[in-house]
């Protein structure tokens, strides 16, 4: 009798307890998230800095605000392989999953001039990041890096929308959507921009204490569950933000905040290990799942190209996105079971 209820004891904290803490990690997340960028967006105005500059800096940046958390936290808990799986999971389920599944509910239609510009850019920088990686080491001077180009990226996405027409469809769904965030007080939004970021930190340190204990009890990579779980999880405000811009016809906004978002977990994301907790990268990283992530934004670019006049994002292409997010997850399932 003790055997079993020692066994059962084992259960749980082995295997219930950390999964029960990953997924209400993952709940706490995405809500202090929305909390977090909509009382941001709120100080923002109240300090009345310029729609657009809230529009990079806040709304397309602010949704990877959960994977920074999780990175510098996996970072200082020795988990730099959680942290890199991450960033790399969570560009693929943004342009597989994400960008897959709202355009097979509605062709997405690019209009935006600066959309056409922040594409290549962004397959510049994932280009960079695999060359950093090559000799199986991200360390000081690769983090140093990162954070420089980071700062040029965003110096130069700034001035962009600062000079980008009015009319620019980018520019109008930006103003649009700063009009429906919930407007409050400014102390109020003080009040909850912090709530949102304790309860931020909170729910990221829930998750990666459960997805490591996971790890360790199944005997699965570290970086499997970053690449899967954490990656997915992480990317739900992303998901959340491209299918209400679906439904309010805002295409523009919502590749923004995919481009942008994607270009913050290559450069700001991806630096936390690198200067917290410099390691060696796997090989499968290097060989298999980065250049899944850089095919992926490739493929982005190209079903992203002005094709007879227009740009558009059909639903057979957010089909085949979908098909090689769906793929690559069966890759890691069948890798995570064969050790």
């Amino acid at each position: 009798m003790a055997h079993v209820e020692g066994g059962a004891q084992f259960m749980f904290l082995s295997v219930i307890l950390p999964l029960f803490t990953l997924f209400l990690g993952l709940a706490l997340l995405v809500w202090s998230s929305d909390v977090f960028i909509d009382s941001a967006a709120s100080v923002a105005q109240h300090l009345n800095i310029a729609p657009l500059i809230i529009g990079v800096v806040v709304l397309g940046f602010g949704t990877s605000a959960p994977e920074m958390l999780v990175a510098i936290l996996a970072a200082f808990n020795n988990s730099p392989g959680l942290a890199i799986g991450n960033v790399v999971g969570s560009n693929i389920a943004n342009i597989g999953l994400i960008l897959g599944i709202t355009a097979i509910v509605s062709p997405i239609i690019i209009k935006s001039s600066l959309l056409k510009r922040e594409f290549p850019i962004l397959l510049a920088i994932s280009v960079i990041g695999i060359l950093l990686m090559l000799d199986n080491d991200l360390d000081t001077l690769d983090g140093m890096i990162l954070i420089v180009l980071l700062v040029l990226v965003m110096g130069w996405m700034i001035h962009a929308n600062r000079t980008v027409c009015p009319t620019d469809p980018m520019s109008e769904e930006t103003l649009e959507e700063l009009k429906e965030h919930p407007k409050m007080g400014l102390k109020k939004s003080w009040l909850l921009l912090f709530t949102g970021l304790v309860i931020l930190i909170m729910s990221a340190k829930m998750m990666v204490w459960g997805a490591v204990e996971i790890a360790h009890f199944f005997e699965v990579p570290e970086m499997i569950i970053g690449l899967t779980i954490i990656a997915i999880g992480t990317s739900l405000p992303e998901l959340a933000a491209a299918i209400s811009a679906a439904r309010k016809g805002e295409a523009d906004l919502m590749i923004g905040n995919i481009i942008g978002s994607n270009l913050f977990n290559l450069l700001a994301v991806l630096s936390m290990p690198a200067l917290i907790a410099p390691s060696l990268i796997e090989t499968t990283t290097l060989i298999i799942d980065y250049p899944i992530m850089l095919a992926l934004t490739l493929a982005m670019l190209l079903v992203a190209l002005p094709r007879k006049g227009r740009a558009v994002i059909t639903r057979t292409e957010g089909s085949l996105l979908l098909i090689s997010f769906v793929g690559y997850m069966l890759l890691l399932y069948f890798r995570a079971i064969n050790g």
